[in-house]
Formats: structure tokens, sequence, C-alpha cells
């Protein structure tokens, strides 16, 4: 079934939403000039039938947290069961099946300090159907985590950006989570926009501690509220990673200018056999090919590029398990 594109509004609502997820339905209003009931009634509908799920997410970069992303070459018939059961781990972020379905792309999060050696030591070299297994470990984000796409795509303009976002603090503490945090973060990391009565049922403690504590969290940057959504409904329909070797002299610029480019989701250098992955976002094929062999091709000191279409995704910043 074809999807229906996003109109405008949608659009505002998104974008709105990547300035400051947890924005009252009536800030979000004021700004795009409707009615409460509208942004409410739109919200609701994205979450149903557009992919939209808004979560709260630790930031490893922020925090100090190692960060790898690992492929995982298998065989066909067992690379779909080996993906989903990474998805339903807790140290994974997203998921994507690429090379034809052969490949498994994955992107993993540390939550305990034996999470890494679990997996990649324990976990991965006894599974059957792997073939190879490489660790590229990230080494600094220039495009991505708290820094939403929308912005160089949607319609807000860059003051009505400034009028969701939050006010920054004067200055803001370095914030370490701790393990009394755990129930406030499972609980946002289900639901970014739960309210204040939510959480305090849900972690046990008063509502102006919760308060508190997430004012903290979110003004450190050690936490951020991101937003899921369906980018086909954008007409962007093909999905891609790119592998991309730069000389090192040109590393930190090649980085700084795929952070800019709209196409350009999220790009961090790497250690491993590519020093840079960057996932674009394109209408078709053809668009994918003008992009790689242009923009990309053009810029100085780029040597080699991988890319690999996504198939499927299997997890993005959730999971949801398929329909039985």
């Amino acid at each position: 079934m074809e999807s229906t594109p996003f109109d405008e509004l949608d659009l505002g609502i998104l974008q709105a939403l990547e300035a400051d997820g947890r924005a009252p339905f009536s800030r979000i209003a004021e700004v795009l000039g409707v009615s409460d009931q509208t942004v409410a009634r739109r919200y609701r509908r994205l979450v149903a039938d557009g992919g939209l799920h808004v979560v709260g997410l630790q930031d490893g970069q922020v925090l100090g947290h190692d960060s790898w992303m690992l492929r995982l070459r298998c065989a066909p018939e067992g690379a779909g069961a080996i993906a989903g059961a990474l998805a339903r781990r807790p140290d994974t972020s997203w998921i994507g099946l690429t090379s034809g379905g052969t490949e498994i792309v994955c992107g993993t999060v540390r939550r305990t300090p034996g999470d890494h050696d679990d997996l990649l030591l324990g976990k991965l070299p006894r599974t059957p159907h792997i073939v190879e297994i490489r660790a590229h470990q990230v080494l600094h984000r220039f495009f991505g985590g708290p820094e939403g796409w929308l912005r160089k795509y949607g319609p807000l303009a860059p003051d009505r950006i400034a009028a969701l976002r939050p006010a920054p603090p004067a200055a803001p503490e370095p914030v370490s989570i701790t393990p009394e945090d755990g129930p406030l973060l499972a609980a946002l990391r289900h639901d970014g926009r739960a309210t204040y009565p939510e959480l305090q049922r849900a972690t046990g403690r008063s509502e102006s501690a919760v308060r508190r504590r997430l004012g903290q969290l979110l003004a450190s940057g050690a936490l951020f509220i991101d937003v899921e959504y369906d980018t086909l409904r954008l007409g962007y329909g093909i999905t891609a990673l790119l592998w991309i070797t730069a000389a090192p002299r040109h590393l930190d610029d090649v980085g700084r200018a795929l952070a800019e480019h709209p196409e350009i989701a999220h790009a961090a250098a790497t250690a491993g056999p590519s020093n840079l992955v960057a996932t674009v976002l394109a209408r078709d094929t053809a668009d994918l090919y003008r992009y790689v062999s242009g923009k990309l091709g053009r810029l100085t000191g780029v040597q080699h590029v991988e890319t690999a279409p996504y198939v499927r995704r299997v997890k993005q910043l959730t999971y949801r398990p398929p329909p039985r």
C-alpha cells in the first residue's frame, strides 16, 4: 500500500518535536499558527500511521561511552533471525539489513561496562550463520544524535525553531548517569513525552524530584529527546550507508562537509577498515547515484566509497516485533 505523504503541518509538527521533543502542544500550536486541538489530533495520527515515536536517549558522546558499529556478514538463511535477536537486546540502538540481505549493520550502546565484550567477544562469534564480523568504533560524531535531519528539510524558519527550543542554562554542569536514573530513563525510552505524573509513577519519586532530575539530564546533554518517523512519507524511498575512506589530513574537512549536505542524516568518524560512515537519504536510485558521483565524489580527500542500501530496517530508535 502506498504511503500518504506528510503535508506541511505534519512536517511542521515533526520539525517542532526535533527542536524540543517535550514541547507542550500549546507552544507548538502557537509557533505553527494553529489550535492546540489540531496539533494534538495530528500528533495522534502521526503516531498511529506515520511511524512517529518520540524517545529519550542517552548521548554516549557526551557521557564518554564507547559506541560501535558492527558489520556482520551472514549466510542469507540466517540473517533475518540474527537481526531480530539483536534487535531485542537493549544494548543495540539500530539495526538494518544491507548487501541484498546478507549483511547486518548494527549500532551498539554501552549500558554496562561489560556490554561490548559480551556481544562482540561472547555472543556473536558463537552464533551460527555469521561468516565475518567487522567492528568500527565511533570516534567522533559530525551530525546526528540530538541534531535532527528535518532542520535541513522542514518548513520552519530558524526564528521559529529558536522559539521552540528551551532556553539553554547559564552554566550547565556535567551530569553522570546513576543507577537511580534507571527507571526514569527506561520510561523515557518508551515514551519521551511521558508526563511528569507518569514519570512519577514509573520512578516512585516525587514529581518535583523527577522534574528537577530530568531538567539536569537534558541541560547537560547526557539525555536528549529523539524523533523517529517514516522517511518514505517524505518521498525518500532509499536509505543507504556510505563507508568512506578519506585521506587522514582531510578526514575532519570531509566529515564537516558531509554534516552540511541536505542528503546526510548521520555522519561520524570511525576506526576500522574505513574512517567515515554516513547515512544518506535519497528519493530513488538515480538520486542516490547523483549524490555519490557528484556532491560526495567532488569532496577533496575522498579516496574510496562503499555504498550499501538498506534492504530493510529492523530497528531504529525502537524495536517493534513484526506482526505474526
